[in-house]
């Protein structure tokens, strides 16, 4: 779709499912399940669906999926589909590996950032995209560089240890404008230094949430994944950018939901926030 002056297009890396229980944290199932049909093994669909913004004659990734790493227990477990790939998916627009100018990750957990690298014949990490600057908040690569017993199954080193080796990271320290009209801004409370990707041309504004809202079915403010590191702050985060994304007519852009890639939100009477869809790419 046309944002203002810059063309912006959901790039999928396929699907794959989560705990439906892990996904809506405190939430009963009771709930949850009205909106989010579980399999027997009580696993929730979930979409990987990263974004390519073409701007100022440069094409810019956001989060890379999970990437062609795993082995066959992780696909059995997590119940991947990746088809198509991202690769597939930037094929499709005319993209290959050199083409991509920069690589702008909400966070490092493997299904965000899985395609930031993949593997030679012979076994050897390298970066995905060897022409990219990648970008992350410094507190974020810091924590999954550190993570601990509570983190480490959702931090895959050789996703982002390799691009380090040949200095591909570009580190920032909170809220930075990348390019004129976009901006990385920290969202934090999945991880302590989560960002989300603020797009902005000629009076229009675009927000990729990244793990902050993953699904249409999280935008209640208590709606918040077992797997957010600080629920509390979370919870702040989202009342935060609902609440702008409501006042500034933001279009929302979402990474996880199998059936709703974006929106607009309103606000009933009671402050409770709902989705009107919109569809930009048909």
């Amino acid at each position: 779709m046309k944002l203002g002056a810059f063309d912006i297009y959901p790039v999928s890396d396929g699907r794959f499912r989560l705990d439906g229980g892990a996904m809506f944290g405190v939430v009963p199932k009771v709930l949850w399940e009205k909106c989010c049909a579980a399999d027997d093994l009580n696993r929730i669909p979930l979409s990987l669906t990263c974004l390519l913004i073409r701007a100022k004659g440069k094409n810019i990734l956001v989060d890379t999926g999970l990437g062609s790493k795993e082995n066959d227990k992780f696909h059995r477990m997590f119940a991947v589909e990746r088809t198509p790939t991202l690769p597939e998916s930037l094929k499709r627009l005319g993209l290959g590996r050199d083409d991509i100018h920069m690589v702008i990750n909400t966070h490092l957990h493997f299904d965000h950032a899985g395609g930031n690298t993949m593997e030679e014949e012979g076994g050897t990490v390298v970066p995905s995209f060897p022409k990219a600057r990648y970008v992350i908040q410094q507190g974020e690569f810091e924590d999954a560089a550190r993570a601990n017993e509570r983190t480490k199954a959702s931090y895959r080193r050789d996703n982002f240890t390799p691009i380090a080796h040949v200095n591909q990271w570009e580190f920032l320290h909170g809220d930075t404008e990348l390019l004129p009209g976009i901006t990385a801004i920290v969202t934090a409370g999945h991880t302590r230094c989560h960002q989300g990707v603020r797009i902005e041309s000629e009076g229009q504004v675009a927000f990729f949430l990244g793990d902050l809202i993953p699904t249409v079915s999280h935008l209640p403010l208590p709606y918040i994944m077992g797997y957010d590191l600080f629920p509390i702050q979370t919870l702040e985060t989202k009342r935060w950018v609902l609440d702008r994304a409501f006042e500034e007519n933001w279009l929302l852009l979402f990474e996880h939901d199998p059936l709703i890639q974006a929106g607009h939100v309103y606000r009933d009477e009671e402050g409770k926030y709902f989705l009107r869809e919109v569809n930009p790419w048909q």
